[in-house]
């Protein structure tokens, strides 16, 4: 027989809440049965459940005597149940809490190379979800606590753009900064806080206005999103191209397909570093395929790369290609792969 779930001290509180009101209505109603008036009465009910030990305020009879008696053994039951409830309330809250914020700071504590997304709306929500969904380990933050109850990842409390909010949420060992607030304001100061803390992250800002993306770029953010604007160009590729859109979703967010669309960054030392494109594909042999690669300086995108262009470290490759043939490439990408 499965084991039934204990009530929590909030049900429980209020179950005896109701039972003590329930024994001062009923032993009220008896002394006013018994030829008290409604203040007598009420007194009299709250003197004899309390146990304060006052007078009567009138001679009681036989009648009254046993009434009380029994008021007394049901009423003085229901106020130790009702403090006993509500001391476990108690419990429940201030040290249960407390004891799952320090649980969830030492959870943050021994986390590395994770990501920082400040600000738990609906962008912040959705950007949290993919990166969990991609096995990136999520921190959020944001100044509101009641938007923080049901979020699943472990939170932090406060002010996204204070050196110590982030420091708490383990900015020093982060690689990645989601700056997605209510205002382009307070996402500017995150992404100014963060990256003088530290120079190496990759911050991503969340803009509401075209004017503001420049700003973010000159305080320090590596990409500027504009929710609206991608919204309606994904709109008009929808209407356009559906076929394509369908198939860059599924091969970027579905790990159910065959095929996956990844980047990969190469390495000094590694078996690509000053290979070109097409030693690359003769060292991979039935490998994935190289669809663009975006070389070290940041510029833009070399498409369909001819075979005779040379990698050189630092330099990102987009392939297409099974999990398999994927993991060939970046282990061939990586330093530890040099010796393949």
């Amino acid at each position: 027989m499965p084991q039934q779930a204990r009530p929590s001290a909030q049900r429980i509180f209020r179950r005896s809440l109701a039972g003590l009101g329930a024994v001062l209505l009923l032993g009220t109603a008896g002394y006013l049965v018994l030829g008290l008036g409604p203040l007598d009465a009420v007194y009299q009910t709250v003197t004899t459940v309390t146990t304060v030990g006052f007078e009567e305020v009138a001679p009681f009879g036989t009648a009254e005597k046993i009434f009380t008696i029994v008021l007394i053994l049901v009423g003085v039951g229901v106020v130790l149940y009702t403090l006993t409830a509500l001391l476990g309330l108690a419990i429940e809250g201030y040290l249960g809490n407390a004891w799952g914020r320090r649980r969830m700071d030492h959870d943050i504590d021994q986390l590395h190379d994770h990501a920082i997304v400040c600000g738990w709306g609906r962008v912040g929500r959705a950007a949290a979800e993919q990166l969990a969904n991609a096995g990136q380990q999520v921190v959020v933050v944001d100044a509101d606590e009641e938007r923080l109850v049901d979020c699943p990842y472990p939170a932090v409390t406060g002010d996204a753009s204070r050196d110590d909010v982030l420091k708490h949420a383990g900015i020093e060992r982060a690689t990645t900064v989601v700056a997605s607030l209510d205002t382009d304001a307070a996402s500017l100061y995150v992404t100014l806080t963060a990256r003088a803390i530290q120079p190496s992250l990759v911050i991503i800002a969340r803009s509401r206005t075209q004017d503001a993306e420049q700003k973010l770029l000159r305080a320090g953010a590596d990409r500027v999103v504009n929710p609206q604007h991608i919204g309606g160009s994904r709109i008009a590729a929808f209407a356009l191209q559906p076929h394509v859109v369908d198939f860059l979703e599924v091969a970027m967010h579905d790990a159910d397909v065959e095929f996956r669309l990844e980047e990969v960054q190469i390495a000094a030392g590694s078996a690509l570093a000053g290979s070109t494109i097409r030693q690359a594909r003769l060292h991979e042999g039935d490998g994935a395929l190289i669809m663009a690669l975006r070389q070290h300086d940041g510029g833009g995108f070399v498409t369909n790369p001819p075979g005779d262009l040379v990698m050189g470290p630092d330099d990102v490759v987009i392939a297409v290609g099974t999990e398999a043939q994927l993991g060939n490439l970046r282990r061939s990408a990586s330093s530890s792969g040099a010796g393949r």
